[in-house]
């Protein structure tokens, strides 16, 4: 107890001192004691307390905008896979379209035989009616058919149109039309061509046949 006391005295006794010097002091220099006192409390508080947290706030703002940063570039990723999604939704309809407009081996025969009624219909009369060999392409098969027919302009032209209301893809090519002996009857010769998709699976398939042969 007794040395509690005289620590606490020795408190007392400075502070008396120290307040005593004050008190001499004048009124000018107590202002330039209290300035200097304040900016020392100001600095100590700007270093030690001010400083840290400013550099703490800092550095979360910069992962505050680095995340913001990362989460726009996510946002215009999103955007773009929704839009490329929907490109490749557009793609895929108009390629399911056109494969129905592609016979399968089924169907041949009555593509075939719908040309050839197609020329019926018209009146035309058919000299020549072969299907030719199928030519094989790395995705598709050419189909051609070979017709020599006989008719008038009107009856022709009446071919063609049936032909566009086919519901495959049915192209004419090679057309070549001449007048029979002067007369209004025409000679037509030309080639049909249409197309059967291949997957890959079937083609893979042949060459592994052919693989085994050999």
């Amino acid at each position: 107890m007794s040395k509690g006391k005289t620590i606490f005295d020795e408190i007392n006794n400075k502070t008396g001192v120290f307040f005593e010097k004050v008190g001499v002091l004048t009124k000018a220099q107590r202002l330039i004691v209290c300035l200097v006192t304040f900016a020392l409390i100001g600095s100590a508080y700007y270093y030690f307390v001010f400083m840290p947290r400013q550099e703490k706030l800092t550095r979360v703002k910069k992962i505050h905008q680095t995340q913001l940063n990362k989460l726009a570039s996510f946002k215009k990723q999103a955007s773009q896979l929704l839009k490329y999604e929907k490109l490749m939704a557009l793609a895929q309809d108009k390629f399911n379209v056109a494969m129905k407009a592609l016979p399968d081996k089924r169907e041949l025969p009555s593509l075939l035989a719908g040309i050839s009624k197609a020329g019926g219909n018209a009146g035309l009369t058919f000299l020549l009616f072969k299907p030719g060999n199928e030519i094989n392409k790395e995705y598709y098969k050419v189909l051609p058919v070979a017709i020599k027919v006989e008719g008038r302009y009107h009856q022709l032209t009446d071919f063609f149109y049936q032909i566009t209301r086919l519901n495959r893809i049915v192209n004419i090519n090679n057309v070549a039309v001449k007048s029979k002996g002067g007369k209004k009857t025409l000679e037509m010769s030309c080639q049909a061509v249409t197309y059967m998709f291949v997957e890959k699976k079937e083609s893979n398939n042949k060459n592994k046949r052919k693989r085994k042969k050999k």
